[in-house]
Formats: structure tokens, C-alpha cells, sequence
């Protein structure tokens, strides 16, 4: 039995008639026409689908879309002219930490979270990167590339070096 919901999805509101056990990525993508979040596994363990529910990085594969009644859901669309993502997508091509791009999405969201939460302290230690990366996969790139540009983007908007382990 379809029920009508109604969310704002990048800043604004839409109305959508979903089923109980529609998940939000494909309602996304399938009902509301945005691609940037990516079906891969349906299980939460790569990353590919990852959005920002009420500003916090979420799986979307793993959330059913009556769930976000009234709430706020962003995508990488809604995030154009973001500073910090800006920063990031500019490191991931220096860094050629993007090859074939089906799990980026997944990785700038996370890395901005993390920028965000990190720009109110003093250090970030590449530990503390790849932990919270963990739960996105790439399958192209492997992650050096990645976790380096995740760095390079802090050390630009920050001016501090991020912490390495050999140096802890």
C-alpha cells in the first residue's frame, strides 16, 4: 500500500508516493532522478550510496525511504558550490584518487563530514582518516591516493599538516 511522503532533498521539498519497503536510494533514484547515490552492494558495506540525512553521512541502501519523512536528505547535487567538497574534488583529481568514479560519491561525502568535524580541531592524524573511510570500497584506486587527498584538502583549508603514523 503506497503512502505519500514528503522530505527536502537538496534544499527543496518534494512529495513522493512510496511503497513501506522502498529503500531510499531507490526512491532516490528511481522516482526523483538523482544519480549520485550508487546501488553497489544492498547490504551498507561499501559506501557507494552514502547521503547526508539531516547533515550526517548516511547508506542509503540501508534506509527505508518512509524513514525520511520531514526530514532533510542531501546529495553530492545539493552540494554544489561547497567549499570544502570544492577543495576535495580538486585534491581527488590532483591525487588521481578517482578512476573509474562509482565509489567517489560515497568518498566525498564521508571526507567532507570528516573535514567539517575536524575543522574545529587542532590536528587530524591519518588514523583517523582511514578510520573514517573504513566502511566505503574502491575497487580501482586503492586507497593511498584517496586517503592522501583527504589530507591535502585539510592541509589547504586548515594550513596544518595532518598527522602521520610514524609520527604519533
Amino acid at each position: 500500500m503506497k503512502k505519500s511522503i514528503e522530505f527536502t532533498l537538496n534544499g527543496r521539498r518534494v512529495k513522493v508516493d512510496v511503497d513501506p519497503n522502498d529503500i531510499l536510494l531507490d526512491v532516490l533514484r528511481e522516482k526523483l532522478a538523482v544519480f549520485s547515490p550508487k546501488y553497489a552492494c544492498g547490504d551498507g558495506e561499501c559506501g557507494a550510496c552514502v547521503v547526508l540525512l539531516d547533515g550526517k553521512a548516511v547508506l542509503s541502501c540501508l534506509i527505508l525511504a518512509m524513514e525520511v519523512e520531514g526530514r532533510e536528505v542531501t546529495t553530492l547535487e545539493g552540494l554544489e558550490g561547497d567549499s570544502v567538497l570544492e577543495k576535495l574534488r580538486e585534491k581527488f583529481s590532483e591525487n588521481h584518487a578517482v578512476q573509474c568514479g562509482y565509489c567517489t560519491t560515497g568518498f566525498l561525502l564521508v571526507s567532507r563530514e570528516l573535514l567539517l568535524e575536524k575543522l574545529k580541531s587542532p590536528t587530524l592524524t591519518r588514523a583517523e582518516v582511514k578510520d573514517y573511510l573504513k566502511g566505503n570500497l574502491c575497487r580501482c584506486t586503492g586507497y593511498l591516493q584517496i586517503v592522501e587527498a583527504v589530507e591535502m584538502a585539510f592541509k589547504d583549508i586548515t594550513g596544518k599538516e595532518v598527522v602521520k603514523e610514524e609520527e604519533i
